[in-house]
């Protein structure tokens, strides 16, 4: 998988669907092999990053528009392809992300009259037209996944299963017909799943 080299690739899906998991298994393997590998998530990675996700996640603010919401994600987004992504990928080094635009197209769409074509076109802003060269869709009901998530909920994860079901849809409809996105079932051993990926990198190499 050498020329993974200068790719950018991200893993999404909704809430406790291995996406950590598979990312760390992934990094790990590239690493074995000798490759330069960037694992970043979204939002976070940079102290802004870190800053705005930690406003994102916290219940206490209740009263967030969805438009903010989504212009906060960006905002987190924009920073960190300055100041890690972009200075990865002209390395040459193989980027591994944990979520991105897949999942403000997933969480946001339709919030506050939100549509794709709108999110996509701030999201174009933020990411200066650099799109991910692979999208891995960590596909599960959210009743299953759920169950995996051992903590305290955050805003987003508190809010209603019908939300959490029309975002996994959004996730599918958005897979439909593009290339760049594979969709994997994870409700399946943790090892098979990275098998798959592995098969998917194989294919992308």
């Amino acid at each position: 998988m050498d020329s993974l080299c200068g790719k950018f690739i991200v893993f999404d899906g909704p809430e406790g669907c291995g996406k950590s998991t598979q990312v760390r298994m992934l990094v790990e393997r590239l690493q074995g092999q000798g490759q330069a590998v960037l694992s970043v998530r979204d939002p976070g990675s940079t102290r802004i990053g870190e800053k705005i996700r930690q406003i994102l996640l916290d219940p206490v603010h209740d009263e967030m528009g969805m438009r903010c919401e989504m212009l906060l994600y960006m905002a987190a987004r924009a920073q960190m392809m300055t100041q890690f992504i972009f200075p990865a990928l002209a390395r040459g080094d193989t980027v591994i992300c944990d979520r991105f635009v897949s999942s403000t197209l997933a969480y946001q769409l339709d919030g506050d009259g939100l549509s794709a074509a709108d999110i996509r076109a701030v999201a174009d802003i933020a990411i200066r037209g650099r799109w991910p060269d692979l999208t891995i869709i960590l596909d599960m009901p959210p009743e299953e996944s759920f169950q995996r998530v051992q903590r305290q909920r955050d805003r987003i994860e508190s809010r209603p299963m019908e939300y959490h079901r029309r975002v996994r849809e959004n996730f599918l409809d958005q897979a439909k017909g593009y290339p760049a996105y594979k969709v994997i079932d994870a409700a399946r051993d943790r090892q098979v799943v990275h098998g798959d990926i592995l098969n998917i990198m194989a294919a992308l190499a």
